[in-house]
């Protein structure tokens, strides 16, 4: 059900769904199971032997459930694992962020039902727990083993001593569940924060929605659960859960990129202009704030667009992403290239090599707390997918890591056989790398392999090499200088004596000299 329909029917019944969800979707359950009923009168029978279910003794309606999902225009209650506060308890959520870990799908009982063999009676029990919607409070966990029956009878004396009980399996009543971590996207994480992340429980239809990588829009209840635990007091500290009712998959175009009236304009006057080059503008564009590296400019905006992946008939994938690797001398500003990357490009993940492992980059077979079970955890790639990757410091990897993104770089796949596990998941993700020469700088009478110390099977999963060497010349030192000097000669409103960001670097070129051009000494452009 879109929410925006029924604001725009009723909109007391939207916000009331968003503040009481419980109340109300336990109301739209039972109306939309009567409309069912009333259709086909017969339509939960044959549910039931459609999925091959003998009908219990005692037919409840919880044994026959029609779950709604709800989807649409939430406003603040549209939140992030980061912005996901105690208000919002016991209300409608949307939490939008990308899937980490994902376990296992298992039956979660919701109504046994045993035999006696004694008194030839059938006996059933239901199990409701905080993740249930109905009225009843939670039961027990307590799993019958004798007859209650017999056990009243135990003065008779042809009472039986010990009546054991006997699980009908096939009477009994189960449901898929699957609990999985949703966490914040990188590109939205705070620098110098560890992300964070929330946990999500869903039943039925719904388990297998995602897998880990994918980026997420999870309509839910934000619950809090109690910890029975024998304790003599109390931290008031409690676990807090989403249930979740829908799974919305956010594809590579949902970018949350916010356009105003002013850059459209921008836009369209770009589109409309004939003086300047698009392509060379654009290469200039991308990191304004750096002197020189043209080549490498145009090079990484190439791989911002991205290039034209292809599916042949036979099965073959050729990659549209493009791997660049920027080898060079110390300051010559390959960090700083990767962070303009970073902040530009809409899903980008950022990493070190001495800070990286081979399974941090990929994937990574982990053990669940809770129930003790093994389960995959996506690691940087594959939650850069469809986006780029940017690893510094690439030369300080060591061989046994660097082997773990071969398979990326070229089939875009990690593919993973450890622990009984054996899984393949999506890593469609472009490679900027930075690294410095082996002696520290470049030699230029040794070939390129002798300088990046990198193996043959690596160097050629790289499309692009680019060398940066620091040439010690007056004239390029002297505009080098010049350049610098203007940046900080006109301080922006508001940054007197702070660090400005790195993409106010276009906005600080308001002084050039008299006579210029703008190609020349204008905002992007300053003497290239």
């Amino acid at each position: 059900m879109n929410i925006n329909d029924l604001r725009t029917w009723e909109p007391a019944l939207a916000t009331g769904l968003l503040r009481e969800p419980v109340e109300y979707l336990r109301a739209l359950e039972a109306a939309v199971k009567d409309a069912v009923q009333d259709m086909d009168p017969a339509f939960f029978v044959k549910l039931a032997q459609k999925e091959k279910r003998l009908l219990a003794p005692k037919f409840t309606d919880r044994d026959a459930r029609i779950c709604v999902g709800v989807e649409g225009n939430f406003g603040d209650a549209t939140v992030t694992p980061r912005t996901l506060s105690a208000r919002f308890l016991s209300r409608l959520v949307c939490v939008e962020g990308i899937v980490t870990k994902v376990t296992s799908v298992r039956p979660k009982l919701i109504k046994s039902v045993h035999y006696c063999r004694a008194c030839e009676n059938h006996e059933s029990r239901e199990y409701r727990d905080l993740t249930d919607l109905s009225e009843a409070l939670p039961t027990g966990t307590m799993y019958p083993q004798q007859c209650e029956a017999c056990a009243g009878k135990k003065g008779a004396p042809d009472a039986p001593k010990m009546a054991p009980l006997e699980t009908e399996f096939g009477l009994s009543t189960f449901r898929d569940s699957q609990t999985f971590t949703i966490q914040e996207m990188p590109e939205a994480a705070p620098l110098g924060q560890l992300p964070r992340s929330v946990d999500v429980y869903v039943e039925g239809d719904l388990v297998d929605g995602c897998k880990p990588g994918d980026r997420v829009a999870v309509v839910g209840l934000y619950r809090a659960q109690s910890q029975a635990a024998m304790q003599r007091f109390s931290t008031g500290l409690f676990r807090t859960l989403l249930l979740g009712f829908s799974i919305r998959r956010l594809g590579k175009d949902a970018s949350n990129i916010e356009l105003t009236p002013g850059d459209i304009k921008n836009i369209k006057d770009f589109a409309a202009s004939k003086a300047h080059d698009p392509f060379a503008l654009l290469g200039r564009s991308l990191a304004p704030s750096i002197y020189g590296h043209r080549e490498v400019k145009q090079a990484l905006a190439l791989l911002l667009l991205g290039g034209r992946e292809h599916n042949l008939k036979n099965g073959t994938h050729l990659r549209g992403d493009i791997n660049i690797l920027m080898v060079g001398d110390p300051s010559t500003a390959k960090s700083q290239l990767l962070r303009f990357v970073l902040n530009i490009a809409p899903i980008a993940v950022n990493t070190t090599g001495r800070g990286s492992s081979g399974v941090g980059l990929t994937a990574a077979v982990t053990t669940d707390q809770e129930t003790g079970e093994r389960r995959l955890e996506a690691g940087a790639m594959v939650l850069a997918d469809r986006g780029v990757v940017c690893i510094d410091e690439f030369d300080k990897m060591s061989d046994a890591d660097r082997v773990a993104i071969h398979e990326v770089m070229e089939q875009q796949t990690v593919t993973i056989a450890k622990a009984g596990i054996q899984a393949s998941l999506n890593a469609r993700c472009s490679v900027v790398a930075a690294a410095n020469p082996v002696y520290g700088r470049f030699d230029p009478t040794l070939p390129l392999s002798k300088n990046v110390a990198l193996p043959d099977s690596l160097m050629s999963r790289f499309d692009v090499f680019f060398v940066i060497q620091d040439h010690v010349a007056r004239t390029r030192d002297k505009k080098l200088a010049d350049h610098v000097l203007r940046m900080h000669r006109t301080v922006v409103p508001g940054y007197e004596g702070v660090p400005l960001p790195l993409d106010m670097g276009s906005r600080t070129h308001k002084d050039a000299a008299p006579g210029k051009t703008e190609a020349q000494g204008g905002e992007l452009c300053v003497a290239e």
